[in-house]
């Protein structure tokens, strides 16, 4: 008879991995959030990503500075008054 010894592993159950994840999870969005970060998502058109990623390749930004940035320049140029020239340009030029 041999004698067998029982291992312990250290595996966690999907469950275990999933909880832990979702508490990785929550603990980031609480740190940007008191670093007064705020996470913004929508769904944007193919024209848009077409932009985003030529953006993207052109800066070298982050997710996070492409969207920072976008929306900045976005509010100078409503703060500027080119907001209507800025979307006639899109349109012209079919982005």
């Amino acid at each position: 008879m041999t004698e067998q010894t029982s291992k312990k592993t250290s595996k966690k159950s999907p469950a275990d991995r999933a909880k832990a994840n979702a508490d990785k999870q929550r603990r980031f969005r609480e740190r940007q959030k008191d670093a007064g970060k705020k996470l913004v998502r929508g769904y944007v058109s193919p024209e848009a990503k077409a932009c985003y990623d030529e953006i993207r390749e052109k800066t070298d930004w982050t997710d996070s500075e492409a969207m920072s940035n976008a929306m900045r320049l976005m509010y100078a140029a409503y703060k500027c008054g080119q907001i209507k020239l800025l979307n006639e340009w899109l349109r012209k030029n079919n982005r």
